[in-house]
């Protein structure tokens, strides 16, 4: 595995380049700020009306119209999400991506799938943060970054690596680290880690054990804590030393619990489950039904997004994190920006 770092990942290559970052949602904010914090030439490509155009602009950066955004670039990064770009790529992008040009994608779906065919006269690359965009802001402007995952689709100018590093550079992740890959490896188990793991896993790992503790006639509020606000204590612990440092900071009482009860609430069952999630992704099935229920205005995904605003957690959640004002001030996540 190879993995870069600022001494290899020069920002150079990308000084002279003019990019067009195309969408402003968690990445786009990101990427942009971060870029232009880095001295890079940037624009921000939005649909004409976009509620983000005064966002962009309030945050000192201009905005264009894609079409013109990406006549305008060297570099076109795609930061829309993975069910629009093929659209937006077929009507605004693809005519004036010339020759020499570089097109950019933070993860590999569009690609990998064939929902977006470049022309072989361009340099296709991934820089794709292991991070949500607001933690890739955060970080950069904390003086850190980061890791990302670097990948080469096309190299037609035979200087694609190089400039891909240096974006990687400008958004603040060759300060962590920079990891060579693939389009497949990256798209694949990208999908896996956050449908198994770190979305859908976690999630509904901790849902299912608040409403077992609150059927149980537990209050929600002590369900609440127990099974969801505790998860950051835990996790940073996690992250900061691997599942020893966890292990040896709880106390012997909750480590024999994690030993004899955790291999009991997930056992090899889930294991089976998930191999038949990474089938569905490796297979294309996946990237299938997604598209198919975008065609038809995404009724199952907004009734389950809906299903969950209204869940008993999230009010209680509010409730709970309203005593608790140091929360508010140190929040990632600010909607008025982006």
């Amino acid at each position: 595995m190879k993995v870069y770092h600022e001494a290899e990942a020069k920002i150079d290559a990308l000084k002279n380049k003019k990019v067009a970052i195309i969408g402003y949602g968690s990445q786009g904010y990101a990427h942009s700020n971060n870029l232009h914090d880095s001295g890079i030439q940037v624009v921000v490509g939005l649909r004409k009306g976009s509620p983000s155009w005064k966002k962009v602009e309030a945050a000192g950066l201009k905005a264009m119209e894609v079409e013109e955004a990406a006549k305008w670039a060297d570099i076109v990064m795609m930061l829309l999400p993975d069910e629009m770009q093929g659209e937006v790529y077929a009507n605004s992008i693809k005519d004036n991506l010339s020759a020499g040009k570089m097109l950019m994608f933070a993860h590999g779906f569009n690609i990998h799938f064939g929902q977006i065919v470049p022309g072989a006269d361009i340099d296709v690359a991934m820089v794709a943060p292991k991070g949500p965009g607001h933690m890739v802001r955060a970080e950069y402007q904390k003086g850190a970054g980061v890791p990302c995952l670097v990948a080469i689709h096309q190299n037609a100018s035979g200087k694609a690596l190089e400039v891909a590093l240096s974006y990687a550079n400008g958004i603040g992740g060759a300060r962590a680290g920079v990891i060579e890959t693939t389009f497949k490896v990256e798209t694949e188990t990208d999908l896996f880690g956050e449908q198994a793991v770190l979305c859908g896993g976690v999630t509904h790992l901790m849902a299912a054990g608040f409403e077992t503790l609150v059927e149980a006639g537990y209050p929600p509020e002590m369900a609440y804590f127990e099974c969801i606000h505790e998860m950051k204590l835990i996790v940073d612990l996690i992250y900061q030393g691997g599942f020893s440092d966890m292990r040896y900071s709880i106390s012997n009482t909750a480590e024999y619990g994690d030993y004899v009860s955790g291999p009991y609430v997930i056992d090899a069952g889930v294991k089976i489950r998930m191999k038949e999630v990474l089938r569905r992704i490796q297979q294309g099935e996946f990237a299938r039904d997604w598209m198919l229920e975008n065609k038809v205005n995404k009724p199952s995904f907004m009734a389950k997004r809906n299903g969950w605003a209204e869940h008993q957690l999230e009010k209680i959640g509010a409730s709970l994190r309203a005593l608790m004002p140091w929360i508010q001030k140190s929040k990632i996540v600010d909607k008025t920006k982006n």
